[in-house]
Formats: C-alpha cells, structure tokens, sequence
C-alpha cells in the first residue's frame, strides 16, 4: 500500500513541470522535489495554523506564510518549467525559515529544535542538485546552527508555548523531519535502483546485439578502445554457400514470402555454425559465408567446417519448404592463412582477406548445385576423416587451372 501511494505520487508529480527532453534522472529529481515540496507545503500551513492558535501569531506567520509561497512557487514551476529556479528557491527558504522560526519562537528549547527541518536543504541538495553542491548547503545549515547557538542569550527566554506544548513540537518536529527524510531517499533510492536495473536490462541487450555483430573476443577488444583490431591466422578454413537460380526465385515469389523462405533457411544455417562453435561472417542477399579456426584457433578448423557444409548441404536437400521451392545452393571450402579483423566504426563487421577467402568463393562459384567443392588445401586437411570425389583440373577465374574434389560424407557415418 505505501509503495503504490509513493509511486501515484511520483508519477503526479512526473507531470508537473515535465519536458520530454529530460533524462530518467532529471525526471525523477523533479517528480521527488514536487512531492516534498507539496509535504513540506503542507506542513507549513499546519504547524503555522498550530501556532496561530495557540498564541504565537508571529511565529504562526513563517511557516505558514512558507505554505502559500511554496503554492505559488509551484504553480509556476507548473507553468514555466523553470526547474532550476524553482529547486533553488525551494532549498533556499527550507534552508533559511526554520532559523526564522526558531528565532521567533527564542531558540533551540523554545523552538523544539524546529532548526532541524533546515538540515532537508543539505538532504535536497543531494537528491535534487548536483551532488557536488551538497556539501555548500550542508556547510549553510552548520553554520545556521551555530548562529541559532549565538543568538541564544539575546533572544526572548518564554513564550506563549507551555511545557508540554513545547514537548509536543519536540515530537512532532523530529518525527515530521525523519519521516520526510526517510520519505525521500527511500523513494530516490529505490526508483534509483530501478533505473539501474533498467540501464543494466538495456546495457545487456547492446551486449548481445554487438556479440550478434562480432566475435566476443573482438567484442571485448573493441569496448576495451582497441583502435586496430587484427591478427594473422595461419590456418583457417573458409565456406561461401549461394542460392541457386535465385533471381528467377525472386520474379516467382512475393517479396514477403522470399524473405521468409531465406530467413528460415540462413537461422537454420546459424543453428549449424552455433553447433559446431564457428563463426559466421556475413550474409550477402542469398550469399552465406562462415569461418572456422578464427578468432578462435582450432587444429579441425577443415574438420568442423566440412561437417557444417555436409549438414547444410542435407538441410536444403531434405527440408519440405526448401524440396517444394527446389532450392539448391553451391558450397565451396578452402583453407589456408588469412588476416581477420574490424575495419572503421561504424556498421562495421568482423570480416576476413587474403588468398584463401577469394579462392573459398571461386570454389562456390565455379561448383555445382547441391554439391560441396573444396581445394586441394581443404582436401589434404579431411581426407582421411572425410569420402571426397575427384573433380578433376578446372578452370578458376583469376587462379587458372586448380584441382577440385566434391566433399561426399564423414567417413564414420559411412561405416555406421
């Protein structure tokens, strides 16, 4: 119950004065100083009625003249959204108008201690200001206080309070400031908390987004502020898969369901790359690429990217939608040396070069559908662990004559 009255009231005060270009913080600092200053409104016009009634009309005045000033102060603050102004005034007079009021009433044991309503300002100052500028208002409420101790033997010795009234205030005004204290940073620190429990939601779904994007290992180097991220990879393993036929696919399918079909196909592949721990690189329309042995080193890089290609290979070729559509894909390996790493800063990707990439592509572009082609490299690597079909010499675009074979299947699946 308390906490849903607390939450009404910050979200009524959330109103007052908002600017949709504030922060959460900015936000909840003005929602928590609304909600004092309408606590201390309030406290204001009662004890200022308390006095009234009881005879001290000069001290009644101050608290209550405090009543109608912090209304007005409000309404302005409703009205202009002068957030600056309207937090300084307000510490200003809960700073200064206990004084006042302790002066009038003649001093501390006269006034019942009503000098500790002006430690709020120094506690304001830390929810609603800078915390910075704390330590200055706390420094004016010690020094208020010793000022209260000064002025103590000119002051007026009685009032028109008797002794118990006096014990009264005592009571009312420890327990007024305490509960207005712990009010507010009861309800500053757990809206504080969450907040940070939502910054640390947000901050995890940026995590997985950019560990979507990139390794983790470059993602760590990366919000570490490494400005250059690269390595050599002495051994490594490339695959390029690519649709066949696929802008005929295009003219025959609505765009919505060509979209579909792929997303089905590539989160399938991605199940693949996650099972076998590899790392896909990029997807270019109906192009798939994937790496093994980077960032990561591994010695089965050629192993475990043949049997991601064996797996993909018996996907599309089994698959109902993919059967019913007659999807084929070409897929060709190569292994061999590469650099890897980020290139600027913006929409960047983890990508991969040299002589071992671009010849991973001609294997796919010059193969055959529903086959997987690899390089003499790749095959010198899986041969004994793998059943390949000699392809023979072909020609490669810018490589010339290059030997090829057809990965078929493990060989332990074979013997099972």
């Amino acid at each position: 119950m308390f906490q849903r009255v607390i939450q009404a009231a910050i979200n009524a005060g959330a109103r007052v004065g908002a600017d949709p270009s504030d922060s959460d913080d900015v936000r909840l600092q003005k929602s928590l100083l609304v909600m004092s200053t309408v606590m201390f409104l309030a406290a204001g016009l009662v004890w200022g009625l308390m006095y009234f009634a009881l005879g001290e009309t000069a001290a009644g005045w101050i608290p209550f003249a405090y009543g109608l000033v912090a209304l007005l102060s409000l309404a302005g603050f409703a009205l202009t959204g002068r957030y600056r102004f309207f937090r300084f005034s307000q510490l200003v007079l809960i700073l200064l108008l206990p004084f006042l009021l302790m002066a009038a009433l003649g001093g501390f044991i006269n006034g019942s201690v009503v000098i500790l309503w002006a430690l709020t300002a120094p506690m304001g100052a830390l929810i609603f200001d800078e915390p910075q500028r704390a330590p200055a208002w706390f420094l004016g409420y010690l020094g208020l206080v010793v000022a209260s101790g000064l002025l103590g033997p000119v002051l007026r010795g009685v009032n028109a309070l008797t002794v118990q009234q006096v014990r009264v205030f005592f009571v009312l005004n420890v327990g007024a400031v305490s509960a207005v204290v712990f009010v507010l940073l009861y309800t500053f620190v757990r809206q504080r908390n969450a907040l940070l429990a939502l910054l640390r939601l947000e901050q995890a779904k940026s995590e997985n987004l950019l560990l979507n994007i990139l390794p983790a290992e470059v993602a760590a180097l990366l919000k570490a502020g490494e400005r250059t991220i690269a390595d050599y990879f002495p051994g490594a393993s490339i695959l390029f898969a690519d649709m066949v036929g696929f802008t005929p696919l295009t003219a025959a399918m609505a765009p919505a369901e060509l979209i579909s079909l792929l997303n089905e196909v590539f989160t399938h592949f991605d199940d693949l790359v996650d099972k076998y721990g590899l790392e896909k690189i990029r997807t270019i329309g109906d192009s798939y690429m994937v790496a093994s042995g980077v960032p990561r080193p591994r010695a089965d890089h050629a192993q475990a990217l043949a049997r991601l290609a064996l797996d993909m290979r018996d996907y599309v070729l089994t698959d109902p939608r993919c059967v019913e559509r007659r999807l084929s894909f070409r897929l060709g390996l190569n292994s061999g040396p590469v650099v890897a790493g980020v290139i600027g800063r913006k929409k960047f990707i983890y990508d991969l070069w040299g002589d071992a990439v671009n010849t991973a592509s001609r294997m796919e572009s010059h193969g055959t559908p529903d086959r997987i082609q690899i390089t003499r490299e790749t095959h010198g690597l899986i041969q004994d662990e793998f059943v390949c079909e000699p392809r023979g010499t072909i020609m490669v675009k810018g490589k010339g004559e290059m030997e090829a074979w057809y990965l078929l299947a493990e060989r332990t699946i074979l013997q099972n």
